[in-house]
């Protein structure tokens, strides 16, 4: 049992060892909410002056998030221009986002954007942003956070990150991504394999495994400065890093003692404690968004489950029993919610586990779904996946309602994880 553990664990992980890359990822919608919110987006009045079309980013990640319903203006209008509310509620409109772009003298490009409500005749939201044209997708994001956020109650998480590992001819790449895998930039590259990539709760970090001196050996990457630190490099593997939501600790598994087992470690790399000490597998650390407890994988009962233990150590209690395969552990934001596959009819499943009622629900429609990750605003799960034998990152609500793919032209990606909100 110990052997079909590591080698799950292996598997999951490991699969970066055979996938190729493209510069952007392509969204493939094929699900949306139950209820849409029927939104007409105007073209910015001039945002032809810009990089980027601002009003089809803020259009694209709207119809992407599944929840609204976008209705074809046919021309543009600015934040200033008269509306006829009469004719916006003929065409089924709820709501009406109208702005301008104007390009500054100083090379710099101020954006504003206005959101009425139709029926009550009202602006529920507007603001200007002044940034350097290489923010305008940023700044189109932003927008569209504020939207969402305004029609639905919920934090629009458009204006985060993404990150994957790749694999182009025997060179390896730690990618950084917009949400919606525009604007693609590497964060580290390398000829050895990179597996496990957790970004900093304050989104200036990634932590990784890198096998680039032939060992399985843990680093933290600035994403700012491009300096990197070794976070635990120790006799054995080193393995499955996770942070803590302050940022100055990381989760491992490490086999120093021999068999794999939970420490912590300071993010500098040093105060390393040692959190477990069964006579199983113990590995795939998750803290839980207090900090205050740790989920994690484990064989102490004779197949891999999920089991939560204090932060600091300890007992732990087991938290999932149907199935006899479930690992990697994923804690929505708000601490509700766990994600997890599991192995169902020899397939491997992402499901969603209510922690409040005990409700699980499957998620996933293919067989080969691995390495979960939740959205900065906990509404949706990316996941690594194939389809038509490639591999490839889906994203689903946690409802299971809203779904899309995000593919490349080319060969495959993995090891997907959602960057956190960004202050």
């Amino acid at each position: 049992m110990i052997k079909r553990l590591v080698s799950s664990i292996l598997f999951v992980s490991g699969l970066t060892c055979c996938v190729f890359a493209h510069a952007q990822l392509r969204v493939e919608i094929s699900g949306v909410g139950s209820t849409q919110i029927p939104i007409a987006i105007a073209s910015f009045a001039d945002e032809n002056l810009a990089p980027q079309q601002v009003s089809a980013i803020i259009k694209a990640d709207l119809d992407r998030s599944g929840y609204f319903k976008i209705i074809d203006t046919g021309t543009a209008m600015s934040e200033t221009s008269d509306i006829n509310y009469a004719d916006w509620k003929a065409r089924g409109a709820f709501d009406l986002v109208v702005g301008s772009v104007q390009r500054l003298a100083d090379g710099r490009y101020d954006v504003r954007y206005r959101l009425l409500d139709i029926g009550r005749q009202t602006q529920l939201s507007g603001f200007a942003l002044t940034d350097i044209a290489d923010h305008t997708r940023l700044t189109a994001h932003k927008i569209a956070d504020d939207i969402y956020q305004k029609l639905t109650g919920i934090p629009g998480d458009f204006s985060t990150r993404l990150s994957y590992v790749t694999k182009s001819g025997g060179e390896y790449k730690l990618q950084v991504a917009d949400s919606d895998g525009e604007n693609v930039h590497d964060a580290l590259r390398s000829i050895a394999p990179i597996i496990s990539p957790s970004w900093s709760p304050d989104g200036t970090k990634v932590a990784y495994v890198s096998f680039e001196n032939r060992k399985p050996i843990v680093y933290v990457q600035d994403l700012v400065t491009k300096e990197r630190t070794v976070v635990a490099n120790y006799k054995g593997s080193n393995s499955a890093p996770a942070w803590s939501p302050d940022s100055s600790k990381l989760a491992v598994a490490l086999t120093l003692s021999g068999s794999t087992q939970i420490y912590s470690v300071n993010a500098n790399g040093g105060g390393l404690q040692r959190l477990t000490n069964s006579g199983g597998i113990d590995t795939e650390p998750r803290f839980s968004p207090d900090g205050q407890s740790i989920y994690f994988t484990s064989d102490r009962s004779g197949g891999p489950q999920i089991y939560k233990m204090s932060a600091g150590g300890g007992s732990a209690q087991r938290i999932t029993f149907k199935g006899d395969w479930n690992t990697t552990p994923r804690i929505s934001p708000d601490g509700k919610t766990l994600a997890y596959i599991s192995r169902r009819d020899g397939q491997y499943q992402l499901y969603a586990f209510d922690l409040t009622n005990s409700q699980e629900l499957r998620l996933s429609d293919s067989g080969d779904a691995e390495a979960p990750s939740f959205s900065p605003n906990g509404r949706y799960i990316m996941y690594a996946t194939k389809s038509g034998g490639r591999g490839t990152l889906a994203v689903v609500s946690i409802d299971g309602s809203v779904k899309h793919q995000l593919t490349t032209q080319m060969g495959e990606i993995r090891e997907p994880t959602w960057g956190p909100f960004m202050k």
